[in-house]
């Protein structure tokens, strides 16, 4: 991709992603989503299967898909709907933010070429220093190369 494309939707990414900071700090509940929020509107399996156009038996098959990780996104969309929400969700980076996920790979690479020179120079009493000034040039560089 190009490198400009790239920061542009990273960019992009980055603003949209923010909202989901706090989200991503606060697991999941025990019995999951469908079941709190359910029993939080005061809803029972009853008025969501009605909603639905479904059974009570299938509302309870929903919510514990969801707690076994095993429900699709279109069923959470549909539960959801029956009671009055919306599904919102993501993927965000388990720590820090997809800016710095997106650049590690780069980093792990100049860091590597840097300190390969920087070693064969030492060798040769020629070491140049300023490793971390580097290391962020030679970052850089790599991200404004053309990706395919």
């Amino acid at each position: 991709m190009n490198p400009e494309y790239r920061e542009i939707r990273l960019r992009q990414l980055s603003r949209s992603l923010a909202a989901f900071e706090v989200a991503k700090s606060n697991p999941r509940p025990q019995l999951g989503w469908l079941r709190a929020v359910r029993e939080a509107l005061g809803l029972t399996l009853d008025r969501v299967g009605k909603n639905m156009h479904a059974t009570r038996q299938r509302i309870k098959n929903f919510e514990d898909a969801e707690k076994q990780d095993r429900i699709t996104l279109a069923s959470l969309r549909r539960v959801a709907e029956a009671m009055g929400c919306e599904l919102v969700y993501a993927i965000v980076p388990k720590s820090g933010t997809i800016a710095e996920l997106a650049e590690k790979p780069a980093v792990e690479e100049a860091t590597k070429r840097v300190l390969a020179v920087e070693h064969t120079m030492s060798l040769e009493n020629q070491a140049a220093g300023n490793v971390d000034e580097t290391i962020a040039a030679e970052t850089k560089r790599i991200l404004q190369r053309p990706r395919s």
